[in-house]
């Protein structure tokens, strides 16, 4: 992000719509990327695509600049499969789209696409479980008031490669897994990134905005009497 934006400018949808809302004139511009990026997990690590969208604009004639990654695929199994991490990204981006129109900001309907990948996946087929968004898990478990979700966190390093160049990037990710007799649902969330090579000043607010985005899941799945872990990133 410019340097020259206010620590304070907007880093979340959400951010945007209650400015917009308290009476601020908000304009945004949305572009999308489809970053393929190693992971350095563990003793295991593997690529994976990252479908982000970058929002930009001004709130109250000062420009921001954010980033939100909705998705990640892999083209194997070591993560969503890419087929389904695509329809993981556009339920995501739709809500946002709908929350944005909701507080007044117009934006036009937009959605990711494989097409626009640049590595080509041939044959590209649903493979093993349904694909579940957070909403999609709490759906299913909410009639179920023995069930408890297991939420596992974590800070991976990556290397994010764009336009020839390697970024190393830090993602706050979790996984939300919850067995409901002999079924096991599980989804996967990333919830902020920052510049691993700016980590003292980028993961503060980062974590920021990973913590608040829990905090939201942790709200809903209260609000269904569903039984949960409770962490955060620190």
């Amino acid at each position: 992000m410019n340097d020259a934006i206010a620590a304070d400018a907007p880093r979340r949808v959400s951010d945007l719509a209650n400015a917009r809302k308290a009476g601020a004139h908000v304009t945004v511009q949305m572009s999308f990327d489809i970053l393929p990026v190693d992971f350095e997990h563990r003793e295991h690590p593997f690529r994976a695509y990252l479908f982000l969208c970058r929002y930009a604009g001004a709130l109250a004639g000062q420009p921001y600049e954010f980033r939100k990654c909705y998705a990640r695929g892999c083209p194997n199994n070591l993560c969503t499969h890419v087929s389904q991490a695509v329809i993981i990204a556009n339920r995501y981006l739709q809500r946002d789209l709908a929350t944005l129109n909701a507080a007044g900001i117009p934006v036009a309907e937009r959605s990711f696409s494989l097409a626009d990948m640049i590595v080509k996946f041939e044959n590209l087929k649903q493979q093993g479980r349904p694909a579940l968004t957070v909403p999609d898990l709490i759906e299913q478990l909410k009639d179920n008031a023995s069930v408890s979700v297991a939420v596992s966190l974590e800070a991976v390093p990556a290397v994010e490669h764009f336009a020839n160049q390697k970024n190393a990037q830090t993602f706050f990710t979790g996984e939300f897994t919850a067995r409901v007799g002999g079924e096991t649902y599980q989804c996967h969330r990333c919830f902020a990134c920052y510049s691993t090579e700016h980590e003292a000043r980028e993961r503060p607010p980062a974590v920021g905005i990973a913590n608040a985005r829990l905090g939201l899941i942790y709200q809903e799945l209260d609000r269904y009497g569903i039984r949960h872990d409770t962490c955060y990133f620190n």
